[in-house]
């Protein structure tokens, strides 16, 4: 675990530092607990940290998308029990005043670290410099992809009810056009817009034909968490016992381990072409390793590729985008299709 945890902030400090070579402006955020308080509360180590803020933020045009630091009604009245206050707390600072008497239930049905209370010196970021905030979870650039005036949605999974997603986009994003992919998951897993024009896929998606006519398609069937499904299963398997002190006589919690420290720890280092990779503009995008199949298209269309090998990307469940959340990015948006209109 230490190794883990060592190598995954070497591979930070690259990307970081590629980054800024680039001149891009980095922030950072910590969860807002203390080894001292992870040590009275041990619970607390149920759920892994927040280590990928594109799977629940979004910036759409100068609006960003993020959880909301509060407990809805909805949530409070799942997870309260038989004593505890009526009133829903209005503030995380409320909700965190009632820990000390029931921080054991909420361990088992909330997550200890609030999504919304990392993000905080982003939203305060972002408020100082005029942007708009809308407190919605249910909006994050893991399933949407953004091209100019184009929003492509991806589904939850393949069985989703694509018109009704398509009906909510377009409520949501009226001055857009919106589109649907049944991805069947994070669609920044299935595929990369790379440049207008490239694309590089997991798989062949039959709507990419009408959705980006003319644009080349490179598949890399085979790659990335199709890889390693035997250890996502595994780890689904598993359902986050790892994390419990206590369970090293459980079985599947010593499969993990012989799993994962063992055979997977190494096996990251292996060349799996991973398409969830971080685009920084027309010219440069960022992926963890080399393939010869996707290099040559880069050559074709004059991109840099930058090698960031983000080892524990399958044990943080999130690759270079995932891990990486937009804020602000210089120009103005261009209309790729306009002969598509605006309704």
């Amino acid at each position: 675990m230490e190794r883990i945890a060592e190598e995954t902030e070497e591979d930070y400090q690259k990307l970081i530092n590629l980054l800024e070579s680039f001149n891009v402006d980095i922030v950072r955020v910590n969860t807002p607990v203390s080894q001292e308080e992870i040590g009275k509360h041990s619970k607390y180590l149920m759920q892994a940290p927040p280590m990928c803020p594109r799977d629940y933020t979004a910036m759409v045009g100068d609006t960003f998308y993020m959880p909301g630091s509060g407990i809805s009604a909805e949530k409070w009245e799942t997870i309260k029990g038989i004593d505890w206050p009526e009133n829903t707390p209005q503030s995380l600072q409320e909700f965190q005043n009632l820990n000390a008497q029931i921080k054991y239930e909420l361990s088992k049905k909330f997550n200890i670290f609030p999504k919304s209370q990392t993000l905080l010196p982003i939203e305060k970021l972002l408020k100082s410099q005029g942007n708009k905030i809308i407190y919605d979870t249910g909006i994050n650039t893991a399933e949407l992809t953004r091209i100019g005036q184009d929003l492509y949605f991806g589904t939850a999974s393949y069985h989703q009810d694509q018109n009704a997603l398509k009906q909510k986009s377009e409520e949501l994003f009226p001055e857009y056009r919106c589109h649907i992919i049944n991805t069947g998951g994070h669609s920044d897993g299935t595929f990369c817009p790379v440049v207008p024009g490239l694309i590089v896929s997991l798989y062949d998606v039959p709507s990419y034909a009408e959705l980006y006519p003319g644009w080349e398609v490179v598949y890399l069937p085979g790659q990335s968490w199709d890889s390693v499904k035997p250890f996502l299963d595994l780890k689904e398997k598993n359902q986050g016992k790892w994390w419990v002190p206590g369970e090293e006589l459980n079985d599947n919690f010593t499969e993990f381990v012989e799993q994962w420290l063992g055979h997977w720890v190494g096996y990251v280092e292996e060349t799996v072409f991973d398409v969830n990779m971080l685009v920084i503009d027309e010219k440069n995008v960022v992926c963890n390793n080399y393939n010869e199949q996707v290099f040559k298209a880069f050559d074709r269309y004059g991109i840099t590729p930058h090698v960031i090998n983000f080892r524990h990307r399958y044990f943080w469940d999130g690759g270079l985008h995932c891990i990486t959340s937009d804020l602000h990015r210089e120009g103005v948006q261009k209309d790729y299709f306009p002969e598509r209109g605006l309704t």
